[in-house]
């Protein structure tokens, strides 16, 4: 909904700052006064064309900013958040700037964004319906909402939508199985080759160590035996050992201690001593006995140990490595080998998943259709009464690429004329023809909703080439169009601004020897005089004052 609109210096408005409510908002004036002023502004505001022509003689640049108070809608919240825009108290600030040499900025949040990002913007924002500004209901897509509001289909576009994406995750899984086996394939022989050369070794966690230790025990079997004999003799075999003199001083100490209990804890001392002396000279003869020299063992630990360091060189630097590379190697080729057994789960998901989506995209063109016909005569009824008989509108269907909203392409055909044959909308209706093509659709389909949505609806020319009933007959649709939609209206016809809920005059003023243009807020008697000019003209009669108060009386009841 707009709340506030702020333009200067654009055209003949030097400055305008004007708030306008929800319900229907008609804005009246003499031909000329500016009336347009207020459309054309906020075409810019939905991403129109800028022009240089706009920017008012004498100054520099034309600001046009509105405060919208924004829809609650997901898709719109994301397409704010995608442009990094951040709404203040649920309203959305979106300004243009036109240079007085054609440059344009735009802004929204404050923010610098493109003109295209505002044509985004626009249709959760506002239409305008008016001379060649069509906002939607030129375009298919919104066609095709247009239908399935007045069809109720939420709940049916809303499954199909839900199987679609998954039908499509399907789609995208399959793709990443292929590209991944793909690649996995390449690679498939370079996994064997590693997997066979490690496992061939059958490594064990920690043999490195053991394997370099045997391996400096059998290149040293000479120095050891040498060393170890030495030692033992020394330790227990000579007569003068480590051993015998322990024993010696055992025996003496033993002697002490019997004389002297102070003593004791030697006694205690060399007690272990001499039973530690006993094994390590045990030890060593055990293993002088069992030292010899064996080349093919020598040959053989060499041998795996290179085996182990080339393994090393190319999977890890320890054995612990190696091992761990070669379970990822084995999971990747378990996966290589399930792949095709998932791809069958997937594919049989997904058939499954088309067969339903046909089932449901048929459920919801059925429903479409037979909208449609209802939707047809309906509009054709309101088109009667707004000075559009004989007025032919259908809804044709064409099958199109299976989407989220379904398989159906819909156009709005239209033939205003008798005998000839429906064509698309855009290359048939006249600016003012679309106007009230597009009130009788909204007026169909608001009346099978509850009120309450704020959308601006914006309707320029509505009453163009009409008068009396069907004048009254367009204000009556929309007030009723108002219920459920902020409506902004420019009029020349009394009988439609009798039905406004808030009535705005434009109207040219002198100012510092410069024209410019104002809009004023009638209430009360300046309502009614308002009324009676647009009756009578220029001269305001009692009876075109009378007349106007009949109007408004009966607006007022409608």
């Amino acid at each position: 909904m707009l709340v506030e609109l702020h333009i200067e210096n654009f055209a003949v408005v030097e400055r305008l700052r004007q708030r306008f409510h929800h319900g229907l908002n008609l804005l009246t004036g003499e031909t000329g006064s500016g009336k347009s002023i207020i459309v054309d502004s906020l075409g810019l505001l939905f991403g129109g064309r800028a022009s240089a022509e706009v920017v008012r003689s004498g100054t520099e640049r034309a600001r046009i900013s509105g405060i919208f108070d924004v829809p609650d809608s997901p898709a719109f919240r994301a397409l704010l958040a995608d442009a990094g825009i951040e709404l203040e108290e649920n309203e959305l600030l979106i300004e243009r700037e036109i240079l007085a040499n054609g440059k344009s900025r735009a802004f929204a949040a404050s923010r610098p964004v493109t003109a295209a990002l505002l044509k985004q913007l626009s249709p959760w924002l506002g239409d305008i319906h008016g001379q060649n500004e069509q906002q939607q209901l030129y375009d298919a897509s919104a066609q095709r909402e247009i239908l399935d509001a007045f069809a109720n289909a939420h709940d049916a576009r809303s499954a199909v939508a839900e199987i679609y994406r998954a039908w499509k995750d399907c789609d995208r899984e399959l793709d990443e199985i292929a590209q991944r086996e793909q690649e996995q394939l390449r690679l498939a022989d370079l996994w064997t080759f590693q997997r066979k050369e490690i496992e061939s070794l059958d490594l064990k966690p920690g043999e490195d160590n053991d394997l370099e230790n045997e391996k400096r025990v059998l290149q040293n079997v000479t120095r050891l035996s040498e060393h170890a004999e030495a030692a033992f003799t020394a330790l227990y075999d000579a007569p003068d050992s480590a051993l015998a003199q322990a024993r010696i001083a055992q025996r003496h100490v033993d002697e002490l201690a019997r004389i002297d209990a102070q003593l004791g804890d030697v006694a205690e001392i060399l007690g272990p001593a001499v039973i530690a002396f006993e094994e390590a000279g045990r030890t060593l003869r055990d293993y002088v006995t069992h030292l010899e020299a064996d080349p093919a063992r020598l040959e053989t630990v060499e041998t795996r140990l290179a085996g182990i360091e080339k393994l090393k060189r190319k999977y890890g630097a320890t054995i612990d490595e190696i091992l761990s590379f070669l379970a990822d190697i084995q999971g990747k080729m378990r996966t290589v080998e399930t792949a095709s057994e998932l791809r069958a789960a997937i594919e049989a998901r997904r058939r499954k998943l088309a067969g339903e989506y046909e089932t449901a995209a048929a459920k919801l063109t059925a429903i479409r259709k037979q909208a449609a016909r209802q939707l047809e005569k309906r509009v054709e009824q309101e088109l009667t009464a707004l000075a559009m008989a004989g007025t032919t509108f259908r809804i044709a269907f064409a099958e199109s690429a299976w989407t989220e909203d379904g398989r159906d392409a819909v156009v709005f055909l239209v033939s205003a004329n008798r005998g000839e044959e429906p064509r698309e909308l855009s290359k048939v209706a006249s600016g003012g023809e679309v106007s009230r093509i597009a009130l009788a659709i909204k007026t169909c389909v608001e009346r099978e909703r509850p009120a309450g949505t704020q959308h601006l609806l914006v309707f320029d020319e509505v009453d163009a080439g009409i008068g009396g009933e069907a004048a009254e007959a367009v204000g009556r649709r929309l007030k009723e169009l108002s219920r459920g939609y902020q409506v902004l209206c420019v009029t020349h016809q009394a009988q439609i601004a009798s039905f406004a809920a808030f009535h705005y005059r434009v109207e040219k003023k002198e100012s510092k020897g410069r024209t410019v243009a104002v809009v004023v807020e009638l209430e009360g008697v300046e309502r009614t005089k308002e009324i009676g000019r647009m009756l009578s003209g220029q001269r305001l009669t009692p009876e075109a004052l009378q007349h106007a108060e009949q109007l408004i009386r009966a607006g007022s009841m409608a």
